[in-house]
């Protein structure tokens, strides 16, 4: 039902541009055969629809772009610190941040579902549960290691530092995805105390919870719910949702080898690079998209990388298409 009504959606924005395009003509014939005030006037009103159709389809073509299986699925990124230290730890914490404030923008809701501080600074790892339309489908640009340059604020020379965090997101597994199936015999759980900022002790009981998925050894722990029983939940969703994704890679890796195409394998490519200093700019490494508003995105103002993700996507799709 949620696929019909998204469709259905579809089909009536295809419907509404359609009408609204062949009364923007219309007018446009109309103000032809005007003069003076009246075919200024009408040209203004020309060009105040003619914005609102172009936004209307920029959403259409984004639906059209979001076409996987699993695009409208609910998200979980897990954003973990790699080289780089205490810088690189702030990095993921500033990383969490961004996420937060685009869900936000996007009304999406935005759970951590756990985290592990830093010693002196920021965070190692979080996993966050992102909920919304087409989540998944809008984040999966995100996948990969995103690299900064700034200057340091935890180096007394301030000297320039480069740092990295690596980005994994994968779809939230709904009922209907029923390959994915954890047999009770491939799942160690353990229990402990859930633990807050800092290493202090937040609960008195064994509320937080860590499964090992013995087969593949993907470990997922979550402490943020006040039960066992809801952390093990959560924790069964995270572990389901990366075991879905390994699933997706095999498949994408088995369709480029009959293709003959080599696959990089794995997170490790960079994808995305902010530099705060010694200039500032975004610049995604896939599209060549960039920006110098580096504050806008870092405050969750990213829209525009993943669109041009998403159009790339488009045409690699486009040019494999072809005979």
């Amino acid at each position: 039902m949620r696929r019909v009504a998204r469709l259905e959606a579809q089909v009536e924005s295809w419907r509404s541009l359609e009408q609204r395009s062949a009364d923007l003509a219309d007018l446009a014939e109309l103000a032809d055969d005007t003069e003076g005030e009246e075919r200024a006037e009408l040209a203004a009103d020309i060009g105040r629809d003619l914005g609102e159709l172009e936004a209307q389809f920029g959403a259409i073509e984004v639906a059209i772009m979001l076409g996987g299986p699993y695009d409208d699925h609910d998200a979980v990124l897990a954003i973990h610190a790699r080289e780089g230290g205490t810088d690189a730890q702030d990095w993921t914490e500033i990383l969490l941040r961004m996420y937060l404030r685009w869900a936000e923008r996007h009304g999406y809701s935005a759970d951590i579902v756990s985290i592990s501080s830093g010693e002196e600074a920021g965070i190692k790892s979080v996993s966050i549960r992102v909920g919304g339309d087409d989540a998944y489908g809008l984040l999966r640009s995100e996948r990969g290691v995103h690299r900064l340059v700034r200057i340091s604020p935890f180096d007394a020379s301030r000297s320039r530092h480069t740092s990295f965090a690596l980005v994994e997101v994968m779809p939230q597994v709904q009922d209907e995805d029923i390959e994915v199936a954890v047999r009770p015999d491939d799942l160690r759980v353990d229990t402990y105390r859930a633990s807050g900022h800092g290493g202090q002790n937040v609960q008195k009981n064994d509320t937080a919870v860590r499964l090992t998925h013995l087969p593949t050894g993907i470990v997922v722990t979550c402490q943020n719910e006040r039960s066992q029983l809801r952390n093990r939940e959560s924790a069964m969703l995270v572990l389901k949702s990366r075991l879905l994704e390994i699933e997706l890679e095999k498949r994408e890796a088995e369709m480029a080898e009959l293709k003959g195409e080599h696959v990089q394998a794995g997170w490790g490519s960079q994808i995305r690079s902010y530099v705060l200093h010694p200039y500032r700019m975004v610049k995604d490494l896939r599209t060549g998209h960039e920006t110098s508003d580096t504050g806008a995105v870092l405050d969750g103002e990213f829209d525009d990388f993943v669109y041009a993700w998403l159009r790339s996507q488009v045409g690699v799709a486009a040019a494999e298409a072809t005979p």
